[in-house]
């Protein structure tokens, strides 16, 4: 899993991620788009709108923490398994992650960096919790990006607030491995 997502950011290092239908068929439509974030749905529709975004040959990520109707505990991942064809997960909960990689799915932890704390809790992962990625949000903070590029292994992707080229350059030059963005705009740069 982790060498194919890796492929499909080499021939674009945007991420699509989407919140609402637009998105969603808008994403579809680009060939360029190789992943899909999944930030929306519910618990009735979050396997058709993965299976749209498998339809046009993308990887699909979903958002656990963001689906309407999935609790907080593993069985959650074990649902997302199950019931779609999702190839992976993103969450902010330490215990989702473990489980999505006991499920051999593709993994996303996600922080938001609001203070010196956030940033320590980056660089000291729970013990026994290693997700494929991290996803650092907000992504304009470039210095913070190349110094925690630089304390972990673990590959970076900067999303939130990425909206034009000059900040998704920046995120990359410090070392991001990829953006994450919900504006369209930066989906076809």
């Amino acid at each position: 899993m982790n060498q194919r997502f890796y492929d499909m950011l080499e021939e674009n290092p945007v991420i699509a991620a989407v919140k609402d239908e637009e998105g969603l068929e808008k994403c579809c439509s680009l060939e360029d788009i190789k992943v899909v974030f999944i930030l929306f749905g519910d618990l009735c529709s979050i396997p058709d709108l993965v299976g749209r975004i498998k339809e046009s040959g993308k990887m699909a990520v979903v958002h656990a923490d963001l689906i309407t109707g999935l609790g907080s505990r593993e069985i959650a991942v074990d649902f997302i398994k199950k019931a779609t064809q999702a190839d992976g997960i993103i969450s902010t909960k330490p215990a989702l992650i473990k489980r999505g990689r006991e499920l051999g799915m593709f993994t996303v932890m996600r922080y938001f960096l609001i203070d010196s704390m956030a940033l320590e809790n980056v660089r000291t992962l729970p013990g026994g919790v290693r997700p494929d990625v991290i996803e650092i949000l907000p992504g304009l903070m470039p210095d913070i990006i190349r110094n925690i590029c630089q304390d972990l292994k673990t590959p970076i992707i900067a999303g939130g607030l990425i909206t034009d080229r000059k900040s998704v350059m920046a995120a990359l030059l410090a070392g991001a491995l990829c953006v994450s963005s919900t504006n369209q705009n930066v989906w076809t740069m």
